[in-house]
């Protein structure tokens, strides 16, 4: 069928949220646009930008908090479905066919997919030079999001999906490379044209996102000193968050948590390592008596960014920037600056974080050789940074303990990496071995 120029979101969604779990996504629908139809208008990429960025808010993002939450021991599964009780207990019972994994591989890689697609469309329509800078840079920082959670979720992953189902996979390293390239790019795109504020979805701040996910993502790969620099970028003042307006948008870790009662928020962000008198505590969660079903694990109210279908998501958290630079400093044997980096975190009070965050405890008083001040950093981050993801990749990189095949519900992990999914190994003959743990 030809494209109608009336063509609405609700039918771009309705496309775009037909997932299949192999890399090769594509999707053959007599009743809807087809991709050529799609990529090659005006308004279909106009479409196709908004249906994408509302596709990893209300989609994607789930499947990224949510799962390694529960492996991270932030959430508890609060129902007896088996797939969930497979996810909490871990180790090798965790099996390459459980549903929850392949939601997490599958929706990343349709974010791969979808903005792929208009990276390689959007420069031969008739865009002004700043809407197709604004484009591109949306296009750029959701692809390089969803390269960096796959690689803190599984060991390898591919940069690109393939027609034919057999995308070839890249190293952690190599996918970690691609996801600070695409972001320098977007940088370079922006500067060279001031972008226009059309197409990103209400909340969405460009210039401060590429920053801070670039210093993000440059710790993870061991860049020290670019990671200190790009932080160093970071507006703390500015704020970028993914809007929800509780009807045709809504909270999706709110729907889990309060609306299907599947999940459940830990007691004290599930850590042994809380202090207390820490204001983090009241912010992200209500107090209560209540245990989860069936490990009956102390759970509390979920709060903050996600008690109500409205509440919005931050894109990063300022904090985060602090403790990059904290963990670069003490990796780089410089003790005195990691320390500051610590204390901006655990002295913070409230009403001097953009978001309401503060800790409001007192200086860090530990030792201050690198093993120490990791450990330090480890603890606020698991506060500070609570639900965003990224616990499972933090308690790899910050020496966390090691995990067995068969790791007990009160280990701090139960996963190092992730298997991957079944049906993608069914249809990908690319697909690695699966780790061990």
């Amino acid at each position: 069928m030809k494209l109608s120029k009336q063509l609405t979101n609700s039918l771009f969604l309705a496309l775009l949220t037909l997932l299949v779990a192999a890399c090769s996504l594509d999707v053959t629908d007599p009743n809807t646009a087809t991709d050529e139809e799609v990529l090659n208008s005006r308004e279909g990429i106009i479409s196709f930008t908004t249906g994408m960025q509302g596709y990893v808010k209300g989609t994607a993002l789930q499947a990224f908090i949510r799962t390694p939450a529960v492996t991270t021991r932030e959430m508890a599964v609060n129902t007896t479905f088996a797939n969930l009780i497979e996810l909490e207990q871990g180790g090798t019972a965790l099996p390459d066919d459980n549903a929850n994994l392949l939601q997490n591989w599958s929706r990343l890689l349709q974010v791969v997919d979808m903005t792929t697609q208009i990276i390689e469309n959007v420069g031969e329509l008739p865009f002004s030079n700043e809407e197709r800078s604004e484009i591109l840079a949306i296009a750029h920082i959701h692809k390089a999001m969803a390269l960096g959670f796959l690689v803190s979720n599984f060991e390898e992953a591919p940069i690109n999906t393939s027609a034919d189902g057999n995308a070839q996979f890249s190293s952690r390293a190599d996918v970690l490379n691609e996801a600070i390239s695409l972001l320098t790019d977007a940088n370079s795109v922006i500067s060279a044209t001031a972008p226009t504020t059309t197409f990103r979805t209400e909340g969405f701040e460009l210039e401060n996102t590429i920053q801070a996910l670039l210093s993000r993502y440059h710790l993870m790969a061991g860049n020290y000193d670019d990671a200190i620099t790009a932080a160093n970028n970071v507006d703390p003042t500015v704020t970028s968050v993914f809007f929800y307006d509780g009807s045709s948008s809504r909270n999706p870790v709110y729907d889990d948590v309060v609306t299907s009662e599947a999940f459940a928020a830990r007691d004290l962000f599930g850590s042994d390592f809380t202090e207390e008198g820490d204001e983090r505590i009241n912010f992200f969660l209500i107090d209560d008596d209540a245990v989860s079903s069936p490990n009956e694990f102390d759970i509390d109210i979920l709060d903050g960014f996600f008690g109500t279908p409205s509440s919005s998501i931050p894109v990063y958290r300022p904090g985060e920037m602090n403790l990059i630079r904290a963990e670069a400093y003490a990796r780089t044997d410089r003790p005195v600056l990691a320390v500051d980096e610590i204390n901006a975190v655990r002295t913070k009070e409230a009403g001097d974080d953009v978001y309401g965050i503060g800790a409001n405890l007192p200086a860090y008083t530990g030792d201050v050789d690198e093993a120490s001040l990791i450990e330090e950093i480890y603890h606020q981050r698991r506060a500070e940074l609570f639900l965003t993801g990224m616990s499972m990749e933090d308690m790899r990189r910050l020496d966390r303990p090691a995990v067995s095949g068969s790791p007990a519900l009160t280990d701090e992990r139960n996963r190092n990496y992730y298997p991957y999914p079944e049906q993608e190994r069914q249809s990908n003959s690319n697909t690695p071995s699966n780790p061990d743990i």
